[in-house]
């Protein structure tokens, strides 16, 4: 039996992707930080050691071990990264990294852009950005030191997770926001894009990969784009606030939920094309996020009658 390892199998990403690959029959070993974590992800079938980023000698154990790694853990984590490629030198097993297609966001600010971004565009990401590309870059120039090296870069994810986590962060966060003041939420005009992918596809694209693409590959991970004042119009409906929505400035949403995630997540525009993933064979099913905010997995848990 084939054995991979996986960092951040407690979270949404991380949990999705290890069910995704039990369901291929691979033995799969995660990091937890706790023995009530370990008990918890044990449960789903998946092996637990306590342990966490910092502990390089344990990653780099876990990854000699496996024949499949994937970090899912902290896209920013340098030290994860260099104790996982350290241990994989030579190797020619499989590293699939995590990024983020924030590394090509604007400063945002809720108005538009005209920029897409494909894999393979070259871009010059804002300075608060430029570690993480460093990381990614780290990823795939390890190819060239044997080890067979992916970067997957996903967008705003959506739906419930395959894991332990149900829920992806942005839009739970704008959905628990709007409830606050019985009106969709958006960050200033909200005319910003971002584009997304559904929690399913993603994982699909993941084992994908991991069975075909090439060492020192990158892939975005999208399947559709909207403006965030059409997702804040989406939940509105949901909750049966009839479309209403409610502007909120930039300086307070930065105040309350921090200026990465204000200005740099749901402010700013990240609009993208997964060119290569498709090349690859990926082909996504679910397509529209504002179906499944009004009709779908979000009514479920946020809308009136879940409460």
């Amino acid at each position: 039996m084939k054995r991979a390892f996986v960092t951040g199998v407690t979270g949404y990403i991380g949990g999705s992707i290890a069910e995704g690959l039990r369901r291929q029959g691979y033995a799969v070993v995660g990091v937890v930080r706790n023995q009530a974590d370990a008990a918890r992800i044990s449960a789903l079938g998946v092996e637990t050691v306590v342990g966490g980023l910092d502990d390089s000698a344990l990653l780099g154990r876990l990854a000699r071990e496996a024949d499949v790694t994937v970090n899912a853990a902290d896209s920013d984590h340098r030290g994860a990264i260099e104790a996982l490629v350290g241990a994989l030198k030579g190797t020619n097993k499989t590293l699939v990294h995590t990024s983020g297609s924030s590394i090509v966001a604007d400063e945002g600010t809720g108005e538009p852009s005209e920029r897409v971004f494909e894999d393979t565009t070259p871009f010059t990401p804002v300075p608060q950005k430029v570690a993480r590309v460093a990381i990614d870059r780290l990823v795939r120039d390890s190819a060239r030191e044997g080890i067979r090296s992916i970067v997957v870069c996903p967008t705003m994810i959506y739906g419930n997770g395959l894991g332990a986590k149900r829920d992806s962060a942005q839009v739970p966060l704008l959905i628990r926001e709007s409830l606050r003041r019985k009106a969709g939420v958006h960050i200033g005009p909200g005319l910003n894009v971002w584009s997304n992918v559904h929690i399913e596809d993603l994982t699909e694209l993941y084992l994908l990969v991991i069975e075909k693409a090439p060492p020192g590959s990158f892939f975005f991970a999208e399947n559709g784009e909207a403006a965030l004042k059409d997702i804040a119009a989406a939940i509105s409906r949901m909750e049966g606030w009839e479309g209403r929505t409610f502007r909120w400035e930039l300086p307070e949403a930065i105040q309350a939920i921090s200026e990465e995630t204000a200005r740099y997540g749901l402010a700013s525009n990240s609009r993208v094309r997964a060119t290569e993933g498709k090349k690859l064979g990926w082909s996504p099913r679910h397509t529209s996020l504002l179906k499944d905010i009004e009709f779908g997995s979000y009514r479920e848990a946020f809308g009136p009658a879940s409460r």
